[in-house]
């Protein structure tokens, strides 16, 4: 049993630690990367929309917003992803690119990849989000409505005060959160 349990280690290692190289193998230009970082946010924004069409109505009604896009992996009881995305400051239109990297637990076994949409109804929220980067841990619970905005947000989750998220999968808007144990950080490359 402590041998199979070594074997569940080493490869969730190895498995944690090819999804984090991967974006770094891959040698592409900072403008090319942004590039591609836009256009998957305008996509994911698109997808959502058609899932959620009050959802339109939050993004465009917030301070600003963040779109992710993540590939994660577990193996037995140790797991792990990473990803990219952009957040937009609405008022200004700043755009800072950002990363993601996960770990988590548990049992289980399989690849999951999914888009997140974080929406802050504030500019304190954002800018905490932006600048301090974030780890998000624990569980989030949904919420009906958070200062009369529950129908342009049906569908999201409240993770704190003023920041809503939206998680999607290939199945569609996903109904758990499987962010635990996430680090949202400044793309130093591509800022």
């Amino acid at each position: 049993m402590d041998r199979i349990k070594a074997l569940a280690v080493t490869l969730s290692a190895i498995v944690l630690g090819l999804a984090l190289l991967s974006p770094a193998m891959a040698a592409k230009s900072p403008d090319k990367e942004r590039a591609e970082v836009r256009e998957m946010s305008q996509k994911v924004l698109n997808r959502l929309y058609s899932l959620q069409p009050g959802a339109k109505k939050a993004v465009e009604g917030s301070a600003g917003y963040a779109v992710f896009s993540s590939i994660g992996t577990k193996i037995l009881v140790v797991g792990g992803g990473s990803g990219k995305g952009v957040a937009v400051n609405r008022k200004t239109g700043a755009e800072t690119f950002m990363k993601m990297v996960e770990v988590q637990g548990g049992l289980g076994i399989g690849v999951k990849k999914f888009q997140l949409v974080w929406v802050f109804t504030d500019k304190a929220a954002l800018d905490k989000f932006v600048n301090s980067g974030w780890e998000v841990g624990g569980q989030a619970t949904a919420a009906a409505q958070y200062e009369g905005q529950g129908a342009s947000t049906q569908g999201a989750l409240s993770v704190s005060p003023g920041v809503w998220l939206y998680q999607l999968t290939d199945d569609g808007l996903a109904l758990e959160l499987t962010v635990k144990g996430t680090k949202y950080y400044k793309d130093e490359e591509l800022n």
